[in-house]
């Protein structure tokens, strides 16, 4: 379903996102005993993920550096593992940023506030020091997680409902070196706020608007 062309974002509404019924297992994204939104397909949820992730990072400060992670798409079944004629799609964001340990917690605090402000809903929180995470959905049924993994990488994903099937166009990656920091997945940008090596003594900085 994916063609590897440049992307044109089209700027979609949050109210076209209505969810029409669909349910999603598992954690991949797909989904079961769907009922499709019929006027979103998979190209236009592809994008609303992307704008989703793109407003998490805008709304961390001090900000972070981000690339594009791999993407993918699932095909949406019913109770009899049957196609439906609908799909959903998963688009992610690494971040390259070192966030240190101590930080961690004050990391997925900015991001738990700013995903509250917009509406989203909670729904689990891992409590691990060294691998946190936390997970939502929005509004519109979208599930978005973040996850801290191995060496403090910081990975955020966003997967859609289960929509209209579609043709799907791959988004442009940053290419890296596959030797460096970068191609390996992990972290290598300094920050002396996240990658500080002790606690905040005071709240962390606010998400912003």
């Amino acid at each position: 379903m994916k063609h590897h062309a440049p992307l044109a974002v089209a700027a979609i509404a949050s109210a076209a996102f209505a969810l029409s019924g669909c349910g999603l297992v598992g954690g991949d994204g797909a989904g079961t005993e769907s009922e499709p939104e019929k006027n979103v397909n998979m190209q236009e949820a592809a994008d609303r993920a992307e704008q989703i992730l793109d407003g998490t990072l805008a709304g961390i400060k001090p900000g972070v550096r981000a690339v594009r992670g791999p993407s993918s798409d699932s095909v949406c079944t019913d109770f009899k593992n049957d196609g439906t004629g609908a799909g959903t799609v998963t688009r992610r964001r690494y971040v390259m940023t070192i966030i240190s340990e101590e930080r961690r917690g004050s990391f997925l605090g900015v991001i738990e506030r700013r995903w509250k402000k917009e509406g989203y809903e909670i729904t689990s929180v891992r409590e691990n020091k060294e691998m946190p995470a936390i997970f939502a959905t929005t509004p519109e049924g979208f599930r978005v997680g973040l996850e801290i993994g191995y060496k403090g990488q910081a990975s955020l994903s966003a997967t859609s409902p289960c929509v209209t099937e579609s043709q799907v166009t791959e988004p442009s990656r940053e290419p890296v070196d596959p030797d460096s920091p970068a191609g390996k997945g992990l972290p290598y940008v300094h920050s002396d706020f996240w990658s500080a090596g002790t606690p905040l003594s005071s709240p962390s900085p606010g998400t912003g608007g």
